[in-house]
């Protein structure tokens, strides 16, 4: 389909409407061919201002209707896919009952609660023929597709090793979720382990053929101390003694070591509770070249300019490879103008959720993604809880991995 150009109509109903909701609400209401019939949040301020906000974008045309038990949104009939963006906790319960409901859900990002909820995910979705998509925006992030376009052209060579990282300064976020009813301050005080997996993960799955050809095997995961947030605490939250004096569980700096079936290893970071500018912290390493997000350079052997006695060898931008392997999907965007957040990446994920139903093409972040790159979450927790031992990743797919052959197709496509 041409970007723009409308498609068949989508009747959707969307669950979750704090920030994150909302925006995305907002996204969906614009494209001509999503018809948002219902919006539900268990507070109904939130509904109300999400009804007055489509209302306002219909021109007093919109169709939805509002309510806060997701229940009504399950038994609708005449919606065909639930978009849900609510607490990390709920994604995939709540896409196991759109599932069993016949609707095809799409959850917004986060980890896992429990590597069993993952299989009752993969479970409900053999038993009701319906797949799930994780909206991993990232994904469709420009540099990210334009990296995984170099790779697939052989720029890396073979590539051996990736990191990447959730490192971002959400102090405020997390100290003010009483206040802002979000749920990331339960975790925090709670959990600790890599909450926040699949911003970096998801790219790296597509770079190394991960449930396609490859797998992750075993993690080890290591949590700082706790410190960060509870000092924000004591400086900003005096108004509350007991959140000021309250535990908190998830280390400021957790990093998680993964290695997979072909031998690559992964390192993630989540770093969210100390002072620190935004990043991804994407590297790539293979036989032929590495890339480094943080400096936004790259070394080729054999093309990267240098000076004779630089026995250290140089880096140079990375500038021109992003527009030489610019994507075909990017190309076409940037003509017809990005729009959404991030950077234009939140819009084309939502596009390609929609315009797999329209198409009736199989989705290209299915249940099988979403199940291995949560499962981080859990494993990470349990690998900390036992001292930094090794963990084993399930597969997921029952061994399909070896040679799937139901990617999706089309400009969306995250596949070989």
């Amino acid at each position: 389909m041409k970007m723009g150009v409308p498609g068949k109509t989508v009747s959707v109903g969307i669950i979750g409407l704090g920030c994150r909701g909302f925006d995305q609400t907002k996204l969906l209401a614009s494209m001509p061919d999503v018809s948002i019939r219902v919006v539900c949040d268990q507070y109904a301020d939130r509904v109300e201002k999400t009804l007055e906000m489509l209302n306002e974008v219909s021109g007093g045309k919109a169709p939805a209707q509002g309510c806060t038990n997701a229940r009504e949104v399950m038994e609708r009939s005449d919606i065909e896919a639930v978009i849900i963006m609510t607490g990390w906790e709920t994604h995939i319960d709540l896409a196991v009952q759109a599932m069993r409901a016949g609707k095809t859900p799409a959850m917004e990002v986060g980890g896992a609660s429990s590597v069993e909820e993952c299989f009752r995910l993969i479970a409900a979705s053999r038993e009701t023929g319906k797949d799930c998509m994780l909206l991993e925006n990232c994904c469709y992030n420009e540099e990210e597709m334009t990296l995984l376009h170099m790779i697939r052209e052989g720029v890396f060579g073979e590539v051996v090793h990736c990191q990447g990282g959730y490192e971002h300064d959400l102090r405020d976020e997390i100290g003010n979720g009483d206040i802002n009813r979000h749920y990331r301050q339960r975790h925090f005080k709670n959990r600790n382990g890599e909450l926040y997996p699949t911003h970096e993960l998801g790219p790296i799955a597509r770079y190394l053929d991960i449930n396609y050809g490859n797998r992750m095997v075993s993690l080890v995961s290591m949590a700082s101390k706790a410190a960060g947030l509870h000092e924000w605490l004591a400086e900003n939250r005096a108004d509350d003694p007991r959140l000021v004096q309250a535990h908190i569980n998830e280390g400021d700096v957790v990093t998680t070591m993964i290695k997979c079936a072909r031998g690559e290893t992964i390192l993630l970071t989540h770093d969210c509770t100390l002072p620190r500018p935004y990043s991804r912290g994407g590297r790539i390493q293979g036989t032929k070249a590495i890339w480094m997000e943080d400096n936004r350079s790259i070394h080729v052997a054999g093309k990267t300019p240098q000076k004779e006695e630089d026995w250290s060898h140089s880096w140079e931008p990375d500038r021109k490879y992003m527009e030489e392997y610019r994507t075909d999907l990017w190309k076409e965007y940037l003509d017809f103008g990005k729009r959404g957040g991030h950077g234009g990446m939140d819009y084309l994920v939502l596009r390609a959720f929609i315009e797999a139903l329209q198409n009736g093409t199989h989705l290209p972040i299915d249940v099988y993604d979403a199940a291995a790159w949560m499962s981080v979450t859990a494993l990470s927790e349990q690998s900390i809880a036992l001292g930094s031992m090794p963990v084993a990743v399930p597969d997921f797919t029952d061994g399909q991995w070896l040679d799937r052959k139901d990617e999706a197709e089309g400009p969306y496509k995250l596949g070989r």
